[in-house]
């Protein structure tokens, strides 16, 4: 009888797991953060899916960088139209490795007190200050350039929401 018993409760409990792993299953989208991509993870994505870019152009020394990080960027409404209408890129303008962008090759550019990455320079018009924002539209083409800190409502009114 406790054979039975056990047998059964091990068959329920099996049962469960394999309906378990063959219903469907919900892919959220993280709410809490900014789903940030690399350029090259970006333009990937984009080939999938069109959308515009928006590029987070920041030096790891750079102090209203990471005033935006925690303030702006942790904001919902930030967030929530970032994710939904743009594909997020943190580029780090002091960074040595080269990209490709557009067919072209980019590398580091030593100089001045730090140096600047090719790509950065070009993208901010070579106009270097921090933060700056890009947003590039789903060809790749710059549409806009943001400088400077924004709380969270000027930012998105500068991003057109």
């Amino acid at each position: 009888m406790k054979k039975n018993i056990l047998f059964a409760f091990l068959g329920l409990v099996f049962l469960s797991l394999v309906a378990f792993s063959l219903s469907p299953t919900e892919v959220k989208v993280d709410e809490t953060n900014i789903k940030w991509y690399t350029l090259e993870e970006a333009i990937e994505a984009n080939q999938k899916s069109e959308k515009k870019f928006f590029i987070d152009i920041y030096t790891d020394w750079c102090g209203w960088c990471k005033v935006m990080d925690k303030k702006t960027f942790q904001d919902p409404a930030v967030i929530k139209y970032l994710n939904e209408n743009f594909y997020a890129v943190k580029f780090n303008a002091e960074q040595q490795e080269p990209i490709t962008f557009k067919g072209k090759e980019y590398e580091f550019m030593p100089g001045g007190r730090r140096g600047i990455h090719r790509l950065a320079y070009t993208l901010l018009d070579r106009q270097a200050s921090y933060p700056s924002f890009v947003v590039l539209d789903a060809s790749l083409n710059r549409q806009n350039i943001i400088k400077g800190y924004k709380a969270p409502a000027p930012f998105l009114s500068l991003l057109g929401k």
